[in-house]
């Protein structure tokens, strides 16, 4: 078998459009999703049994169906009803683009939540007590000494849920996006070269996943070096 590298090359093109196609997918639905999971992760830590348990049934809900049937509902699902395509958001509930981005944020939203949720659990209990000692108020409390210091923590898990989002939006090729798995699936329909196609396709997802752990890493060594152990 040769790999025919003249099809890849000509190609390329393609592939640098869906490369940023999903560096977009991935970016817009990171950032929105962890706006939407700060505020849930901190209902997830409520002592209210309400705000508890409506975060719980959110996280429950969207954590326990598949990503897939999720972006279905929402791009082909919510076009079955008239009052949504008569609505003022027809406009962007009918983008392939916004569609994907909104579910791939309500997804990772729901998981980051929960990351969120177990790091400021695991706060260490001086800390709230020294907060309290030079009288913070539960709000200011919240604000400088716990969220910040429950994010940090937090980076190692949320690193595996950016890598396994990036996975993620290769779903957005069907819903007609051409992000890198949709170039794979072009260049396969055109020259039927499985191989070609989802081997270039699967380097770039490789590349990606390599670059984002090392920027983590980086990151951790900067927040989180206080927390390794000492060299002796």
């Amino acid at each position: 078998m040769i790999f025919d590298y003249n099809v890849i090359w000509e190609a390329m093109p393609l592939y640098l459009g869906g490369l940023l196609t999903t560096l977009k997918l991935l970016a817009l639905s990171l950032f929105f999703g962890l706006l939407a999971a700060i505020p849930l992760g901190l209902m997830r830590v409520s002592k209210q049994p309400l705000v508890n348990m409506s975060a719980w049934l959110y996280t429950y809900v969207i954590r326990g169906t598949p990503m897939l049937v999720q972006l279905f509902l929402i791009y082909y699902g919510l076009a079955q009803f008239e009052a949504v395509r008569e609505s003022f958001l027809w406009p962007w509930l009918s983008s392939a683009t916004f569609c994907a981005c909104l579910a791939f944020a309500v997804n990772t939203s729901a998981y980051t939540a929960e990351i969120i949720a177990g790091s400021l659990k695991a706060t260490p209990h001086g800390e709230i007590e020294a907060a309290k000692a030079i009288g913070m108020s539960r709000m200011k409390m919240y604000r400088r000494i716990l969220l910040p210091s429950a994010l940090r923590r937090a980076l190692p898990q949320y690193s595996n849920e950016v890598i396994m989002m990036l996975q993620t939006t290769s779903l957005a090729s069907i819903v007609t996006l051409i992000d890198i798995t949709g170039a794979a699936r072009t260049v396969n329909a055109q020259y039927y070269l499985p191989f070609e196609a989802y081997i270039t396709a699967g380097v770039f997802y490789l590349c990606l996943t390599f670059i984002l752990v090392r920027l983590f890493k980086l990151a951790e060594r900067r927040w989180l070096g206080y927390l390794a152990p000492r060299k002796h």
